[in-house]
């Protein structure tokens, strides 16, 4: 689940004492800055490892195996279910960063979506399968006339996913499919900036009539940029002459902020599909997983608050991820079970 962003990401860190199953043995590849340049504008409070290449470090937190599948299968096929009226560029910008996720390494400069993401394929099942670093977009659907109105509850969520089902434009997906549900500005969802900024689960066979894996990410431009699209937006507590917003990669503040939250999501999805998987604590309704140990998290040095450095573009447009298309993003890190650390391609050496 992702939580709000403004939320200090590393305080739960000095609590979490479950026991840890490290599994599999990778390392992604270490960002040497070059032409780029690399935004670090203050000295940020002093993290939990004196690394400065995986930020976040600490014994005290553990994740727990709880013996319950991963997206192992070759490829994870994702299936986008658009929820109220998007813009042609929003759709692209969002499908551009998917495909980014199995891009091929010569097709795109390091650091790279594709090399963030073998973080989440360091995950493994009981039988040593790993999380694929095979990601497809395999069909989409959308909803343009609100079918279930502009006001939806989480349950509604699964309803929108059984009417692209049970409509058949979607197909049922067991083995290697997620369902991407994306909400439009103008949908209020329970819960949204109030507590999340996204989430994941399963479907219940009495309201799909399969158990299907899914995550939905709402668009906040219209509600609360400020909290889910940050850090390109700030609340109006962290202005006045201190933090500054970043300018988002590609010139969207909203999607450019949805992104990172479906980048969250979707490594939360793959290492825990069923919430019987990879995650820390002792509730599975409340889960803290790979991505919750690094909310916030872009770069290195970062804690207490503060993203950690990031590229610049000429432009002045921040990034840490190179995707497709000469795309860039803004993402942030994910929890890596060897390393027991959070890990992204653009950490400085």
């Amino acid at each position: 689940m992702s939580p709000l962003h403004p939320l200090l990401p590393l305080s739960i860190l000095v609590i979490l004492s479950i026991d840890i199953v490290a599994t599999a043995s990778s390392s992604s590849s270490r960002f040497r800055p070059g032409s780029a340049v690399v935004d670090n504008p203050k000295l940020p409070p002093p993290p939990l490892s004196s690394s400065k290449r995986f930020e976040g470090s600490s014994d005290l937190v553990h994740l727990r195996y709880h013996m319950g599948p991963v997206l192992s299968s070759s490829p994870i096929k994702i299936y986008l279910i658009w929820y109220g009226k998007w813009a042609l560029s929003q759709k692209i910008l969002i499908k551009d960063f998917l495909s980014s996720i199995s891009a091929d390494p010569g097709t795109t400069p390091s650091p790279s979506v594709a090399e963030w993401w073998r973080t989440a394929s360091l995950y493994t099942d009981q039988t040593g399968a790993n999380v694929s670093r095979s990601v497809v977009i395999a069909g989409e659907y959308s909803d343009l006339r609100y079918s279930l109105g502009t006001h939806l509850t989480r349950l509604s969520i699964q309803q929108v996913i059984a009417s692209a089902v049970k409509s058949a434009p979607l197909p049922v997906d067991h083995r290697n499919g997620i369902y991407l549900v994306l909400t439009s500005g103008e949908v209020i969802v329970q819960d949204f900036c109030r507590a999340v900024c996204g989430f994941h689960y399963f479907t219940f066979p009495s309201m799909v009539g399969y158990t299907l894996p899914y995550a939905w990410v709402g668009n906040s431009g219209k509600q609360c940029p400020e909290v889910c699209a940050y850090p390109f937006a700030i609340p109006g507590y962290m202005g006045g002459g201190g933090t500054a917003a970043l300018s988002p990669p590609n010139g969207d503040v909203e999607v450019d902020g949805m992104i990172s939250v479906i980048g969250h999501e979707l490594a939360e999805l793959s290492s825990n599909p069923l919430v019987n998987a990879w995650y820390a604590g002792e509730d599975p309704t409340a889960p803290t997983e790979i991505g919750d140990l690094c909310e916030g998290l872009y770069g290195s040095g970062g804690g207490g608050g503060y993203i950690g450095a990031v590229m610049k573009d000429k432009e002045g447009r921040s990034y840490n991820l190179n995707g497709k298309n000469g795309r860039r993003f803004l993402v942030q890190w994910l929890w890596s079970p060897v390393l027991k650390a959070c890990a992204g391609p653009n950490a400085l050496d």
